[in-house]
């Protein structure tokens, strides 16, 4: 009986507690140092690997940026020659051009020189038949090229190739008609090279619609 009552005074035996951290008995065992090297190894590859292929495709894109500047520079330097070959030509055709007008003129020239010198010779009483036929061969000349006279009297005034210096009251002729010429125009291929230089009329009728028309 005394016996059980120290038996009861003892406290059970309890197993010592493991310290934090300990392997438990049949875990898997830890990464070796040769894993963990492995481990970094194959991360170390492919971090270069990644930056093999970056680097390659900066090269791609530096050589296509080379590509297009080469491309542009070429371009430019062709269309620089074009507009170059291009002015050259306009100022060759414009050279002809004028070579040709003066070589019509120069004949007209030396008809002026031969008046001037007869005049000078032999008096001016023979010289307005000289000069009028000069002036002919002259006008004749400028046709030939191209060249219009703008010579209005008595038509219909047109703004676009009369210049209106004066009017003049007439209530006879139709209101706005060329009534006299002061300086005749000149046109060329159409275009109005200068105006001709007109008195005009008012205060006549209205000219009717049809002769308007065949005046145009």
């Amino acid at each position: 009986m005394a016996e059980e009552e120290k038996n009861e005074g003892v406290a059970p035996e309890q197993e010592p507690e493991q310290p934090e951290g300990a392997v438990e008995t049949g875990a898997p065992e830890a990464e070796t140092a040769q894993d963990i090297e492995d481990a970094i190894g194959a991360e170390a590859d492919e971090a270069v690997a990644g930056v093999a292929d970056e680097s390659e495709e900066l090269a791609k894109a530096k050589q296509e940026i080379a590509d297009w500047q080469n491309k542009y520079l070429r371009l430019h330097a062709e269309w620089d020659t074009y507009r170059r070959r291009t002015n050259e030509q306009r100022k060759d055709e414009k050279a002809r051009a004028n070579e040709k007008l003066v070589a019509s003129l120069l004949p007209v020239l030396d008809d002026f020189e031969r008046t001037i010198d007869y005049a000078q010779k032999n008096g001016t009483d023979n010289l307005l038949g000289g000069v009028e036929a000069v002036y002919s061969k002259l006008v004749n000349t400028l046709q030939t090229d191209g060249v219009e006279v703008i010579d209005p009297a008595g038509q219909p005034f047109d703004a676009l190739q009369h210049q209106a210096v004066a009017t003049v009251e007439d209530a006879e002729a139709y209101d706005e008609t060329v009534a006299a010429v002061y300086q005749k125009g000149y046109k060329i291929g159409g275009k109005v090279i200068r105006p001709a230089m007109v008195t005009v009329t008012n205060g006549g009728p209205k000219r009717p619609a049809e002769d308007a028309d065949d005046a145009e």
